[in-house]
């Protein structure tokens, strides 16, 4: 019931922010024509020193924040609700096996299974990467690499971290494919709108991360979903300009080819376009994966849990034996992923 409730209040906040959206347009435009008046009786009093009253970017900023805050307040809690159910549905598949209360775990938990405890889980779920690296790779040696790293992680004691730490990347690479593919497949099509999102794609990767997390905690305050917006906010760009490379480089006697033999505009994408750039879309996905580990500490600063919190604790307490355990599963962790999902150009 978690995810349909969750989904349920994320399809009434998107109908609620429609039409509070059409409120902030207004009020923007209104807001907007008395910023210019003023700043058009600003400007020569500043360049001739009649006042020293400079531009109030850090207090527009602050009620920009504050008026989304509480206008859109039903909105950001549907949408915290959804992704919190999506957190609790991946955590869930990684430490439990199926059975009563299973998303929420707690002391009312009870396995259907007794012989599926949740320490044999660990190693379904071990069995499970270690299947998927085969069927991407097809490399034992890969597989074996993959095994040895969670072995590792299990001997040192950091398999819950772990999982939500790859909660936590899992998640945020689900939004961010869903938003940026389609995205990068528009862009393709219209360069005009690539030429349009550009400068936001620069601006949102450029920016330091550590920024991201001010609004993150205004509108969603603490734990994993702003963590998660924050990653999702540093990643997006990368599967867009990706995917936006390959769909735009199809070589065009392929596309001339499907036209001539009656392909209509969807044939060409699904049958042409998306086989053609499926390299640059994995690629993607592996920097989404990518990008999204090196977030784990950072969100660890907003109570997002996982293999940021003893990182940070450690850092905190200049405890060099846990900063350096912790950090070495975060590699460990990164490798692996990375060699599952790299992608072999022929």
């Amino acid at each position: 019931m978690t995810i349909l409730n969750g989904l349920w209040a994320a399809v009434l906040s998107v109908l609620y922010a429609m039409g509070w959206l059409v409120q902030a347009v207004f009020d923007f435009l209104l807001w907007l024509a008395l910023a210019l008046i003023w700043f058009v009786q600003w400007l020569p009093q500043r360049l001739t020193g009649q006042t020293e009253d400079q531009l109030p970017v850090g207090d527009t900023a602050k009620r920009g924040f504050e008026y989304i805050r509480d206008g859109a307040r039903p909105f950001f809690d549907g949408l915290s609700w959804a992704l919190e159910g999506l957190i609790d549905f991946v955590l869930a598949l990684l430490l439990r096996p199926p059975g009563a209360h299973w998303l929420d775990g707690g002391r009312n938990y009870d396995p259907y299974y007794a012989v599926w405890t949740e320490d044999m889980h660990r190693f379904v779920v071990i069995a499970v990467f270690v299947a998927l690296t085969w069927v991407l790779q097809r490399n034992w040696r890969i597989c074996l690499m993959v095994v040895i790293g969670f072995l590792f992680i299990l001997d040192q004691g950091y398999w819950v971290q772990t999982s939500e730490s790859l909660t936590l990347v899992l998640s945020a690479c689900l939004v961010c494919m869903g938003l940026g593919v389609p995205i990068g497949i528009a862009s393709a099509h219209r360069p005009r709108l690539y030429a349009a999102i550009s400068p936001v794609l620069d601006l949102m990767q450029t920016l330091p991360t550590f920024v991201y997390l001010i609004p993150a905690i205004v509108f969603f305050g603490l734990g994993m979903v702003p963590g998660l917006i924050a990653t999702v906010i540093f990643v997006l760009p990368a599967p867009i300009r990706l995917t936006h490379l390959g769909v735009s480089r199809t070589p065009q006697a392929l596309l001339e080819a499907a036209v001539a033999f009656g392909a209509t505009p969807r044939q060409v994408l699904w049958k042409v376009e998306l086989p053609s750039a499926l390299p640059q879309i994995m690629t993607g996905l592996n920097q989404a994966i990518m990008l999204s580990l090196s977030m784990v500490v950072i969100a660890a600063l907003v109570g997002a849990n996982g293999l940021g919190v003893p990182v940070v604790r450690a850092l905190n307490s200049v405890n060099t034996s846990l900063g350096f355990e912790s950090g070495f599963v975060i590699v460990v962790v990164a490798i692996m992923l990375d060699r599952m999902l790299r992608v072999k150009r022929s």
